[in-house]
């Protein structure tokens, strides 16, 4: 089961409402927000939690949801890393989409919606259990 969700995304109100969609899905979930990529890298690479779902932004400003990924992507094969990576934009680009896919995550449209949750907690669960 999911216990914890990161949000990175520097539009506030897409936050809000997507931090209402999770306590919708499941009130239990621990949910951390970043306005921006770096500030998240930065929680990343400390020794706090590691969340098991991030959902990822990709137009920001400073760092973009890309530019994240190429940094996320150089942390420390020692550190646990978190299982579930989706981007969550409003482009419907399918260079996007590929470029995604490319990186090994999930593309979405905003906003998150509870059956966007839903799949990604099955997700979750069939990576878990391969593991």
């Amino acid at each position: 089961m999911i216990q914890c969700i990161m949000l990175i995304d520097d539009n506030k109100t897409d936050n809000f409402f997507h931090e209402r969609a999770i306590k919708k899905f499941n009130p239990g979930i621990e949910i951390i927000t970043y306005l921006s990529a770096n500030d998240a890298l930065e929680h990343l690479n400390s020794d706090t939690k590691v969340p098991d779902v991030i959902f990822l932004d990709i137009n920001m400003p400073g760092m973009t949801g890309w530019e994240f990924l190429e940094e996320y992507n150089k942390i420390s094969h020692g550190k646990p890393k978190s299982l579930i990576i989706t981007m969550l934009s409003t482009s419907e680009n399918p260079d996007d989409m590929g470029k995604a896919k490319n990186y090994g995550v999930f593309f979405k449209s905003k906003p998150l919606t509870l059956e966007m949750l839903s799949e990604t907690a099955d997700h979750y669960r069939a990576f878990r259990e391969a593991l």
